[in-house]
């Protein structure tokens, strides 16, 4: 399996790797058995977070008898040194191992400072003095915050939501990252599920040298497409590129990625799903969003309270508000045409 070198960390991860937040979804022998089945398949590289709940206890069961043979990479969104360290050495105790290859500041809202003795990357500093993490990295969401941490020379590897939807400006990062030797882990590569076409995906992401997408796995359908596609060595094609530009076309910027981090709302409404429910009504199969359960959820929306908390946290500086509204009278217009076939 094709492996590339992670920037200046200099760790060499297979180019199709494995992002563990679905499977804190399964049960422990399901996640222990999908992990493993990865690794024997040749996946070297693990992505997760301290905050995606039993996620690495599951990584920690399944890859502790080859941990040398694997990378790990996790996460911590602590905004303090004690915070940081006590997130450091639960992920050492839930993986059963006594080192993480690549620490990862969990989509910070601005830099964490360098020289605060107090602030988190103080307590990573420490970690890696005393051999707990070997590498330094960040993850991000806003691409202001992204690009700061690319000029500040102060993180190993930057991991970033990268798609063929993605903008002009998110390759410019991606070739900065480059430039700079630092190693590119892309996310959401199927843009929260938005995409269907895993060879159109696949592909697209063979174009960039120096990117390494984690492809979030639940089920064993889906492990067995990123394997096929990579014994396979899948290359751009015409017909995925016409894929590719249909769905560039359909799918405007201004579209909710489901990262996830407008919620908690104080209404209930589920935002990711509601924001880009007219999407998902055309892009996937509709019926399961005709139940009574779901009519019930997109009707949540009329008792949006405009706290505006949503708003402000959406990344891609959406306006969630009138988004929830213009997907509700979507919802409710399809629904009618709909809910009796």
């Amino acid at each position: 399996m094709k492996k590339v070198r992670l920037g200046r960390t200099g760790l060499m991860v297979t180019k199709t790797a494995f992002g563990a937040l679905p499977v804190q979804r399964i049960s422990r022998a399901d996640a222990v058995k999908l992990l493993r089945r990865a690794y024997d398949a040749g996946v070297n590289y693990f992505d997760t977070a301290n905050a995606y709940t039993d996620s690495e206890e599951k990584l920690g069961e399944a890859l502790h008898d080859v941990r040398a043979q694997v990378v790990i990479s996790t996460k911590s969104g602590g905004g303090d040194k004690k915070t940081v360290q006590a997130h450091i050495e639960e992920s050492l105790r839930r993986l059963r191992t006594d080192y993480i290859d690549l620490f990862q500041f969990h989509n910070p809202a601005k830099l964490p400072d360098p020289e605060d003795p107090d602030g988190p990357f103080a307590a990573a500093l420490e970690a890696k003095k005393k051999g707990y993490i070997r590498h330094i990295g960040i993850t991000n969401h806003r691409l202001p915050v992204a690009l700061a941490a690319v000029e500040s020379g102060s993180f190993e590897t930057m991991q970033f939501p990268f798609c063929y939807l993605s903008s002009p400006q998110d390759v410019d990062l991606v070739e900065r990252c480059a430039a700079a030797d630092m190693g590119f882990i892309a996310m959401k590569g199927l843009s929260g599920g938005m995409l269907s076409n895993a060879a159109a995906c696949y592909a697209f992401m063979q174009k960039y040298e120096n990117v390494v997408p984690i492809w979030g796995v639940q089920h064993e359908w889906e492990l067995d497409q990123w394997l096929e596609l990579t014994e396979k060595g899948q290359e751009m094609t015409p017909e995925l590129q016409t894929v590719i530009d249909k769905d560039r076309k359909e799918l405007a910027h201004n579209f909710c990625r489901s990262c996830g981090y407008c919620l908690p709302c104080p209404a209930g409404i589920d935002i990711p799903q509601a924001a880009r429910m007219a999407m998902l009504l055309r892009r996937s199969p509709y019926r399961p969003y005709m139940t009574d359960e779901w009519r019930e959820k997109m009707h949540r929306i009329e008792g949006c309270l405009h706290c505006n908390g949503c708003k402000s946290r959406c990344p891609y500086e959406l306006d969630t508000p009138s988004l929830l509204q213009a997907m509700l009278k979507d919802y409710d217009a399809f629904y009618a045409e709909h809910h009796n076939d």
